[in-house]
């Protein structure tokens, strides 16, 4: 006999979990309890809030493709992290979201901390679900792992009532994991969709996703390059495919600049490979008229509830993106006379990385360069939302072992937990994230928890200041009327210090590549604050506006 604490973490270590984040709290204590026995097979990284071992969660289940584990007591622990939650689903993340529950023999009546987390969650994440009695932990639990990474993957919560988690039983344990491969496409689907796409005369792929293998990105790859048709990453996703092959061209998401918009308004076909159409990738849904495109469709994706959801495909294929993927690639490339229109698109990509001198006391694109120049193959880059993020999602060039992680959600306070969390799972690896110095402050406290957990990466602080696209936004709508957008911030440097990481400010544009190398050589982690001014980047001088300019000096 043992109590459902322990069952639920005997199941959890059986389903492959290896790490879990959270906060502890006396409503889940049987969990902690039983998390003391699995040192080295279950470990808990131990994080400041919710927010921040939320977010840690989402970001293992994009960059591992496993459930990211977070553990939370009931209450304002739930709600610190539902911010999580949003993003895991916005980024078609696998996560489990365990919260405590009170009693339930004290359910129903407002007690101390209580929520109806089906209410709470049930149009946040996939599934919402209380385990009442404990003999059900091992089938529910099996069921959550499933949920969270098939079909189209996403967060699952599941409440765990104080009782039930110290209720016994002799119940067993699940043996181990279930396998679930990719629903594979039919023959005639990808035969269809290779019809359409030789009919073309401007063809176009648009893939997302976070669920792709090297084996399926490289058969993608395999296929685009041999028919020489132009790849477009949708939002943040586009180190999932290599951007230094020919075929890339870009990322339809936040300042989606002029020659991606173009791609896609001007494309006759159109096979999106496992993204759903958010707005950020469609322009607001207007490079694509809802709910029937001019441009012929084909939508692929292991969810059959993504097919048709906005667009109604000429064609929509059930099938995962690896499965397809490969099916695809398998009937060799496709001919057609597109090769000037790839071209194109190809040369504004590699144009737009030329960038004038900005007004910045640290040139941000210069210092771009430098990473790009000087950064591993294997880097992982994280950020949070803000003017800041164009730097690694649009100035950065991902080859096949680089990984972004950046959230979907707009979430501000993303970077730094995504981080820690990718160096929690590969400590070997570089990480390097970009925070606004608003952004930074959001989760600022997790460094004592990359600390404590020896998962240390590289902070680079974008400092100006100001809440920075907000303000954009502030002088546009409301010119001349500044409110509640000025920030007065600590000493980032010595904040860092006090957490036990090298902590350095850069005032100069040539002081960078010095400071970086001594970031790079730190064994604690480091955080530079970098002086950027608030006039680097606003409606005067816009992304687009950059690398349009950027486009037109180079003749592309």
């Amino acid at each position: 006999m043992r109590n459902g604490g322990q069952l639920l973490v005997e199941c959890l270590v059986a389903l492959g979990a290896t790490k879990s984040f959270g906060v502890p709290g006396e409503s889940y204590l049987a969990v902690l309890d039983a998390l003391h026995d699995t040192a080295g097979k279950l470990d808990f990284v131990l994080c400041r809030n919710e927010g921040g071992a939320a977010f840690m969660a989402a970001a293992w289940g994009k960059l591992t493709g496993q459930p990211g584990i977070c553990l939370v007591t009931r209450g304002p622990g739930a709600t610190n992290a539902s911010i999580g939650v949003h993003t895991a689903m916005q980024d078609s993340a696998p996560m489990i979201l365990f919260v405590g529950q009170v009693g339930t023999d004290m359910k129903g009546r407002e007690a101390f901390q209580e929520l109806d987390y089906r209410a709470v969650f049930g149009t946040m994440a996939k599934w919402a679900v209380e385990i009442d009695a404990v003999e059900r932990i091992p089938e529910i639990l099996a069921r959550a792992w499933k949920t969270a990474v098939t079909g189209r993957p996403g967060p699952v919560v599941v409440a765990l009532p104080e009782d039930m988690l110290t209720s016994l039983t002799d119940a067993p344990a699940l043996t181990g994991p279930a396998r679930y491969p990719e629903p594979e496409p039919a023959a005639a689907a990808v035969e269809a969709a290779r019809d359409i796409l030789a009919a073309a005369e401007r063809p176009l792929i648009l893939y997302g996703g976070c669920n792709w293998t090297d084996q399926g990105s490289a058969a993608l790859q395999r296929f685009a390059e041999g028919s020489d048709i132009p790849v477009v990453s949708v939002f943040r996703y586009q180190d999932q495919y290599d951007n230094r092959s020919p075929t890339f061209c870009g990322e339809a998401g936040v300042g989606m600049v002029t020659w991606v918009k173009r791609l896609i308004s001007e494309a006759d076909v159109i096979l999106a490979v496992n993204n759903r159409f958010g707005e950020n990738s469609t322009e607001g849904y207007t490079l694509l008229s809802v709910p029937q495109p001019r441009q012929r469709l084909i939508h692929v994706h292991g969810s059959d509830q993504e097919l048709g959801k906005v667009y109604q495909p000429e064609l929509g294929i059930q099938a995962g993106p690896n499965a397809f993927a490969t099916a695809l690639a398998a009937g060799g490339p496709v001919a057609g006379d597109w090769s000037a229109w790839r071209a194109e698109g190809r040369a504004a990509f590699e144009a737009g990385f030329d960038l004038p001198d900005l007004p910045s006391p640290v040139d941000m694109g210069k210092v771009t360069a430098h990473l790009r120049d000087v950064l591993p193959e294997d880097v992982i880059l994280t950020n949070g939302a803000g003017n800041f993020a164009v730097w690694p999602n649009k100035f950065f060039s991902f080859g096949p072992k680089a990984r972004l992680l950046a959230p979907q959600s707009g979430a501000m306070g993303y970077g730094v937990p995504a981080a820690i969390a990718a160096k929690v799972a590969d400590p070997a690896r570089t990480v390097v994230c970009f925070a606004g110095d608003g952004d930074f402050q959001m989760t600022s406290q997790e460094l004592a928890t990359a600390a404590q957990a020896g998962a240390q990466p590289i902070i680079l602080i974008l400092n100006n200041g100001i809440y920075g696209t907000i303000r954009a936004h502030q002088e546009r709508h409301y010119p001349a009327r500044v409110s509640g957008t000025t920030m007065l911030s600590p000493d980032f440097a010595a904040l860092a210090q006090a957490y036990g990481f090298h902590g350095e400010r850069v005032e100069r544009t040539e002081d960078f590549a010095a400071a970086f190398d001594r970031a790079l050589a730190s064994d604690t982690g480091a955080v530079l604050d970098l002086v950027i001014s608030p006039e680097a980047l606003t409606p005067r001088m816009s992304l687009s506006q950059m690398r349009d300019a950027a486009l037109a000096r180079n003749g592309a």
